[in-house]
């Protein structure tokens, strides 16, 4: 038996006027998720405790079969993993987005989506002027980035917000709070100083682009401990992600975690590229892959309701090649099509409802007839928590 999980990072969402009183996956064309869903077993399932704040760190973590209370960390860990950053047991990582503020208005939270090779010449520059003994600024992929603090500090009394949260609002009252405050107030200041007059700033107003004005610092927690996949779950596994984070989750969890040419997270994404490194994945030797696609989420936070249709059709494509190639192997599988968490339009922020999913058994059909969308997927079966999907996978929650 071979397992997929092919996960759209904030697919799920509310309905909207502009759509006719339709959510994005409702209006989107999405045949073959539709028939899965229609053959298989859908509902809703809750992704993110009650305790916790939604989000892609520990909705994910969730959806992989990671019991967020006994292995949440941090975000900003996680992707510090992926950056190869060796942390010791008493660092804070920070998550570290390079923005576009204008008179004290969060306006963009990635900076206009800024190139990865733009963004490492301005982190570069914050980390020579800001960095010391004691911080340390390392770059990422496009605007996500990260701050090493080497001090022993309360991460619970790190009051960060992110950026994502308060777009077109004042950043004053969602500045830091908390431990280091002013510190970390001052960096965000002087960072503006840094970036101003940067070449590749300046470049970029030329070009009609954001320039990337400041830093903003979120996500902060302490070096994670993943028990592996395979001894969870005796499974051998790979995750195919764009971004730090869930590379990240992928090496604490020691799976696979391939770099994919032309992967950016965005509308633009190379999804063949993706496609065929799940098969490959599976043509070495894998028994489940985990296929992260970051565009819906993208969308949402930019409030972009089109562009957000057209990144679930990114994700219905996926699914066709896949259980194309699945169903040449004629090898039993196991799919499961979802969100980690919605991202609505209306709000452009991650929001904790449970979201859709379907779960697929090429043997065993469980017959639905329902469409994965949010308001069939209320008289499916309903999931309790994110661990409950691999469960149902494997045959052993029930």
């Amino acid at each position: 038996m071979k397992y997929v999980v092919i996960l759209g990072d904030g697919m799920a969402d509310r309905p909207l006027q502009i759509l006719n009183n339709k959510t994005p996956l409702e209006s989107a064309n999405i045949p073959d998720i539709n028939r899965l869903s229609r053959e298989g077993q859908t509902g809703l399932i809750k992704t993110v405790p009650d305790e916790f704040k939604p989000g892609s760190d520990v909705a994910n973590l969730s959806v992989l079969g990671y019991a967020p209370g006994k292995y949440y960390s941090g975000r900003s860990p996680l992707e510090a993993l992926s950056m190869g950053i060796n942390m010791e047991p008493s660092d804070v990582a920070i998550r570290c987005n390079l923005v576009t503020i204008k008179d004290s208005v969060m306006i963009d939270y990635s900076a206009g989506e800024i190139t990865s090779n733009e963004a490492k010449e301005l982190i570069e520059a914050v980390n020579n002027e800001l960095g010391s003994d004691i911080f340390k600024f390392y770059s990422g992929v496009s605007y996500r980035h990260c701050l090493i603090l080497k001090e022993t500090v309360d991460v619970s009394k790190i009051i960060l917000t992110p950026p994502h949260d308060i777009t077109n609002k004042n950043i004053k009252e969602y500045l830091p709070k908390g431990s280091m405050a002013y510190k970390f107030k001052e960096m965000i200041q002087n960072s503006e100083k840094i970036l101003k007059n940067h070449p590749i700033n300046l470049k970029r107003i030329a070009d009609g682009k954001k320039p990337a004005t400041h830093i903003w610092l979120w996500g902060a927690g302490l070096k994670p401990n993943l028990t592996s996949f395979r001894e969870l779950y005796g499974l051998k596994g790979t995750i195919i992600s764009a971004v730090d984070l869930l590379k990240g989750i992928a090496i604490g969890a020691k799976m696979n975690a391939p770099e994919i040419a032309g992967a950016t997270g965005t509308l633009n994404t190379n999804l063949d590229n993706k496609v065929k490194a799940l098969i490959t994945a599976f043509e070495n030797g894998d028994d489940y892959v985990y296929l992260h696609i970051e565009a819906p989420d993208e969308c949402g936070h930019q409030g972009d309701p089109i562009g957000k249709i057209k990144a679930i059709e990114m994700v219905n494509r996926a699914v066709k090649l896949t259980i194309d190639y699945l169903d040449s192997t004629n090898c039993p599988y196991t799919i499961a099509i979802l969100s980690d968490h919605a991202t609505p339009i209306e709000t452009r922020t991650h929001s904790r409802e449970a979201v859709p999913y379907t779960i697929y058994n090429s043997i065993n059909p469980a017959k639905s007839r329902l469409n994965h969308s949010e308001s069939d997927a209320k008289n499916g079966v309903y999931l309790s928590t994110g661990q409950d999907l691999i469960k149902e996978m494997l045959g052993v929650h029930r």
